[in-house]
């Protein structure tokens, strides 16, 4: 028998190691010796093959890559040959190789082999299990439940490997077992210390389809979460992600379908498109080709769910994805149909603007005639021509998916108005009856986008009907259901028309406002439950919770909450849009908002929060301004203190960098005493900490750099939370930029607190975008606090002389914008440092890739720097000389603010007739024309600038000139003229 095989006679031994040497031939680069020992390997018995095949498999002495083909071999000949050769074999050889591969399992030390050998085991399991369920190798099942409980990673894993390969294993005696896997499962999920065996357990769990759909969910929510919190760890797994992408991302039972959405949508933002959507498009084209509805459906389902995550990838074989996918617009079946919309929605969502720019015509065809199928003739006459067959469904998918395609393609959709538009308030006129209530909903949403998306010109015909409509509906409102989904339609739509309308819009406040107010107050039901209480209620009845430790849960009844959300966007856009229109609801507004700050559980919340502060607060000061200074001082104290609190407390970086960049709006607002001592004292700490915060935060990351399961993934997830941190760090910057510009040099005793944390920021060893963010706050300290900043000055004026020509463009704009203000506003002190500057700004805009794209703004902060130093310390500079210079630099294009600053220069030397600026003769004034000209065509200039009526003056003295004025415009192209026209017009 096999235990023989030990004790091999000479001749034995001599016909192994020839088998050795054929093992490694198979393996052969050259195809003829290859093709030859194929041909030798096919002329061995099986049961031979068998015994030199596990004899190999057990031979330490043996090379790692012959055991490795030994191993494919074998299983490879129980998978394919098991009928023709096992059942021959003695009993005792049947069971010696039983043995055999348990021992092998058990003793070899190499991973890859181990796992090969499992992989035979699971496969000789296999072909073991009769049809009635009886498993013949019960031994293996007691080796399983050892290995599971054993403190070798090795054998659980083994174990795990072989669960994987063939999850039916235990047979019919499966619900015998069941506490015994359950068991198994819990010590596999506890496994801390080796992640991967946990994982692989939790996709047994997905797969069973024994389990609840609960139950599998949780194993899949693991999975998903370890692709979010561990990517690194899982992107070296692949097979755990196919197998969780194969086995979970679709499902026919509903529940298990959004599970499954979800999942795709995380996974693939969390590991990223690279390694997700080559596993799952196989999959979906697989499915989309499916004769079952449910599989297409589901297939284009979970296309939507990947654009996010798998963006980059997929935008480069968009066209053939939206080729493809305009094909089940037609399909037979009306689910499916509503799937092909709904991706197309998404997909309009995802990859805006390209999708609009690239498809707007096959995509808005292809809607046209599912539309078209649906509604005729015009709605079929009678709503229950829409329910019939599931036809509401994809006509309610057919109508948000033009709205979002409106939405983003904007004026390029102003051809396909006439087409969409009657039907589209037919829909509305006769789709009155309860059921249809979302369908009404969605299409009053989609014509206030469309509305929005073509402009008040092309929409202004409908307008009038179209607000008669909303009236309508805005009359019944309260005979609404507190449910009916119309409602948050209603509120989206108003705001749109205010948008659309303007200050026309304010006529109707008093009919919108009532029921606008209404659903922004909702109150969320909260609650604190231990376990028990907890078990009781359903997330289906709209509960979500956190659990708070010690049995304790706090939960949320989160509906409504959304509406809510939807309402206060609406109130930022009536402040936006209305300004001192709106001042009769500012109080009541601001109230309703201010709470708001504090309140973060839920995500709809957070965006509340957001648009709260980011938004609301300095609008509504603005439409308060109208009822002066007492009003708006009252206003503000009641902001304040919450949104100073918020700024200290806010977890989410999103909401937080919203919440500050608003409080630094509204003290530029209000200006100098907004702030008190107590305001200042809390302020300067919670800066201070946020900056200390943002040193430490680089340092876990360098930290993580050196892990051992950093790679790719991680250092993107690593960038992202380093432009995060980045994102806070110049909002910082905005507060006290706020604060210096408002206060001026008396601030400067309050700022020393941070000071050595800033010169920190612009130490040279520091990441660009610190030194940027450092510099940008210095040149505010030099720009608002000055002669008075000077005595900071050896804090950071090498930093800044270093930083004029750093590699980076960000810094050499912050370093040359901050020598413009030195010259401007710092007073003599700063005179040497300008004098020693202009050298290197000279270098730095002469420079051959001076005008490249990443490069052009910081030169033309150079350039305008240059300007400055000759307008403000003419002593630092050879005027004449450079003068000719900087006039053919002009205009400045990318960089608006610092345009006006050359203009305004450049009208000083015109109206003081420079020599070297007009020319022997005026021979400049047509260069001056030009650079005039492409200034306003750029928009460098408007018309609100005060520099705009200077250039007009200018341009009009030539004008009367005769001769002067035809050679100046002759060398002008149409555009230049047309901007010299309008800037005369306006101006």
């Amino acid at each position: 028998n096999l235990r023989r095989v030990r004790f091999l006679d000479l001749t034995a031994m001599a016909e192994q190691q020839q088998f050795y040497i054929l093992l490694g031939n198979l393996m052969s680069p050259d195809n003829d010796i290859r093709k030859q020992s194929e041909e030798a390997y096919d002329t061995i018995p099986g049961q031979t093959k068998i015994t030199f095949l596990l004899q190999a498999i057990r031979d330490a002495a043996c090379a790692e890559e012959v055991k490795t083909m030994a191993a494919v071999l074998l299983r490879r000949l129980l998978s394919s040959s098991f009928e023709e050769i096992y059942p021959g074999l003695t009993v005792d050889m049947q069971t010696a190789i039983k043995t055999e591969l348990v021992t092998s399992i058990q003793t070899e030390a190499s991973p890859n082999i181990r796992k090969k050998v499992a992989d035979i085991a699971a496969e000789l399991c296999r072909n073991l299990l009769d049809d009635d369920g009886n498993n013949q190798w019960p031994e293996l099942l007691k080796f399983l439940f050892d290995s599971v409980n054993s403190d070798n990673v090795g054998l659980r894993e083994a174990a795990l490997h072989i669960f994987w390969n063939f999850p039916g294993i235990f047979g019919n005696q499966q619900q015998h077992y069941m506490e015994v896997i359950k068991r198994m499962l819990v010590q596999c999920m506890q496994d801390q210390e080796n992640p991967q065996v946990s994982t692989c357990f939790h996709l047994k769990l997905c797969a069973d389809t024994t389990l609840t759909n609960m139950q599998r969910q949780l194993a899949l929510e693991v999975i998903v979460t370890l692709s979010e919190t561990a990517a690194a760890m899982l992107r070296k797994h692949t097979a755990i992600v196919a197998s969780s992408g194969d086995k979970n991302g679709y499902s026919v039972y509903k529940s298990n379908a959004v599970a499954g959405e979800s999942a795709l949508d995380r996974m693939a933002c969390g590991l990223g498109g690279k390694m997700v959507l080559p596993m799952i498009k196989q999959h979906i084209m697989t499915m989309l080709q499916n004769p079952d509805w449910k599989y297409r459906h589901a297939g284009l389902m979970a296309l939507s769910a990947i654009g996010e995550g798998c963006h980059q990838q997929m935008e480069a074989i968009l066209n053939e994805i939206v080729s493809f996918l305009l094909l089940f617009c037609q399909d037979p079946h009306p689910r499916v149909r509503y799937a092909a919309c709904n991706a197309i929605g998404q997909m309009a969502t995802d990859f805006a603007p390209t999708f609009q720019k690239k498809f707007h015509d096959k995509v808005i065809s292809a809607l046209l005639q599912t539309m078209e199928d649906q509604t005729n003739p015009r709605v079929q006459a009678h709503a229950a021509a829409l329910i019939q067959k599931g036809t509401k469904l994809v006509l309610e998918q057919v109508v948000t998916s033009i709205a979002s395609v409106a939405d983003t393609a904007e004026e390029k959709f102003v051809p396909y108005y006439d087409l969409f538009m009657p039907s589209l308030k037919h829909i509305v006129e006769n789709a009155v009856q309860k059921e249809l209530r979302l369908l009404r909903g969605k299409t009053i949403e989609c014509i206030s986008l469309i509305g929005l998306a073509v402009g008040k010109d092309k929409f202004m015909p409908d307008a009038s009907a179209v607000m008669q409509l909303l009236l309508k509906t805005q009359t019944d409102f309260n005979d609404l259901e507190d449910d009916d989904p119309q409602i948050s339609y209603m509120i989206s739509a108003w705001a749109r028309m205010c948008k659309i309308l303007g200050k026309e819009f304010q006529q109707y406040l008093p009919v919108v406002m009532g029921p606008l107010m209404k659903t922004a107050s909702i109150k969320p039901e909260v609650a604190l439950l231990d376990t028990q209480d907890m078990e009781n209620m359903s997330e289906d009845d709209g509960w979500e919770f956190v659990n708070l430790g010690d049995q304790q849960s706090f939960g949320i009844k989160t509906a409504g909450l959304e509406e809510k959300a939807t309402a206060c966007q609406m109130l930022v856009c009536y402040a936006k849009e209305l300004k001192e229109g709106f001042v009769e609801y500012t109080e009541q507004v601001v109230k309703l908002m201010v709470p708001l700050l504090k309140f973060y559980f839920h995500d709809d919340i957070l965006l509340i929060g957001a648009l709260t502060t980011s938004e609301s607060m300095p609008l509504l000061l603005e439409c308060a301004r109208v009822r002066g200074p007492d009003y708006l001082t009252q206003m503000w104290h009641f902001m304040c203190d919450a949104l100073i609190k918020a700024i200290g407390t806010e977890p989410d970086s999103d909401v937080l960098s919203e919440i500050m960049h608003s409080f630094a709006k509204c003290i530029e607002l209000m200006g100098e005493g907004c702030l008190n001592n107590e305001h200042f004292e809390e302020l300067g700490g919670i800066l201070k900490g946020k900056l200390e915060e943002h040193f430490k935060n680089q340092e876990l990351r360098q930290a993580k750099r050196q892990d051992e399961d950093y790679d790719e993934g991680m250092e993107e997830t690593l960038q992202d939370e380093d432009e995060n941190d980045v994102y806070i760090l110049t909002k910082v910057s905005d507060i006290l930029h706020s604060v210096f510009s408002s206060y001026k040099e008396q601030v400067l005793p309050w700022f020393e607190q941070l000071l050595q944390l800033i010169v920190q920021l612009v130490c040279p060893s520091r990441p660009w975008a610190d030194r940027q963010w450092g510099l940008c706050i210095f040149d505010d300290v030099v720009e608002h606090c000055s002669p008075s900043s000077f005595k900071y000055a050896e804090l950071f004026l090498r930093a800044m002389a270093l930083s004029l020509c750093d590699t980076s463009p960000e810094v050499r704009q912050a370093a040359a914008y901050g020598v413009g203000v030195m010259a401007q506003y710092g007073g003599e002190n700063y005179r040497p440092f300008c004098t020693e500057a202009l050298p290197t700004l000279l270098g730095v805009i002469q420079s051959p890739d001076s005008k490249v794209k990443e490069n052009v703004n910081a030169t033309e902060n150079c350039i305008s720097a240059v300007g400055k130093v000759m307008r403000f310390r003419p002593e630092c500079a050879n005027v004449n000389e450079i003068l000719p210079h900087w006039l053919s630099w002009l205009p400045l294009n990318e960089d608006k603010e610092e345009a006006v600053h050359t203009f305004d220069f450049l009208c000083d030397l015109i109206e003081s007739n420079n020599p070297i600026v007009l020319g022997p003769d005026n021979a400049n004034l047509p260069k001056i024309f030009q650079i005039i000209a492409e200034g306003v065509a750029n928009e460098s200039v408007k018309s609100e600038d005060a520099c705009s009526k200077r250039l007009a003056n200018v341009i009009r003295q030539v004008q009367g000139s005769g001769g002067l004025w035809t050679q100046c415009v002759t060398m002008l192209n149409e555009t230049q003229q047309k901007a010299i026209q309008d800037l005369l017009n306006t101006a």
